[in-house]
């Protein structure tokens, strides 16, 4: 997956990262979430926490729940703890390595906190080989709790089109860069979904034309 890098994040002297787009996006996101996180128990595992600033401030607008911040880079690793610690957020795990590509519902990292209450992901899966998708939606098949919610953000593509000119000019730009990446088409996420026996998506329209995309466990 991409790392943030010194061109797109500023940094602390403590290890934190900051994000540009979190000021823009997190009210947005909070909200969204409030039907899924709002009366959930457990803990919520995100995959690709970044810069770690979305983990620690949701873990203060949710505090029932307990958060899991998960990365393969240690950098974003660091920045998340490093969020948690100076957002005074008591509820955040020490974040974790797990790659999204692998069996990662069977790593005993995981043990003390299965069934999750929710596996989020934002703006991953298109900075990312379809592997990183398809290794998310099959383990929170696996991992989540019955009603559990599997929860995605970012540029998604709808019946085969772009949500915005922007959007298109984006993916064009990203294969550019990696062939392997792209945006992603919600109805491949929903095929995969069916068969990790997941719920069909629920989509909320974000800001920029982004996407809140969830799936439910049946």
């Amino acid at each position: 997956m991409a790392r943030y890098s010194a061109a797109t994040v500023a940094s602390a002297g403590d290890g934190r990262l900051f994000s540009p787009s979190f000021e823009r996006n997190f009210e947005p996101i909070r909200e969204a979430l409030a039907p899924y996180l709002g009366t959930a128990n457990g803990t919520v595992l995100e995959i690709g926490c970044g810069t770690g600033q979305h983990v620690a401030h949701l873990a203060i607008a949710y505090p029932a729940l307990t958060w899991l911040p998960s990365d393969i880079d240690a950098t974003h690793r660091a920045s998340a703890e490093a969020w948690a610690a100076h957002t005074n957020a008591g509820n955040v795990e020490a974040s974790v390595y797990l790659d999204a590509s692998s069996d990662w519902s069977a790593d005993p990292i995981l043990d003390d906190h299965l069934p999750l209450a929710a596996v989020l992901s934002y703006n991953v899966i298109h900075i990312a080989p379809w592997a990183v998708a398809q290794g998310t939606v099959v383990g929170a098949g696996k991992a989540l709790a019955p009603g559990g919610s599997l929860i995605f953000y970012g540029p998604f593509k709808e019946g085969g089109r772009h949500t915005g000119e922007g959007n298109a000019r984006f993916d064009v730009g990203l294969r550019a860069e990696n062939p392997e990446w792209g945006v992603r088409e919600i109805g491949d996420l929903a095929v995969l979904a069916l068969d990790a026996g997941l719920g069909v998506p629920e989509i909320t329209e974000m800001p920029s034309n982004n996407r809140l995309v969830a799936f439910q466990k049946l």
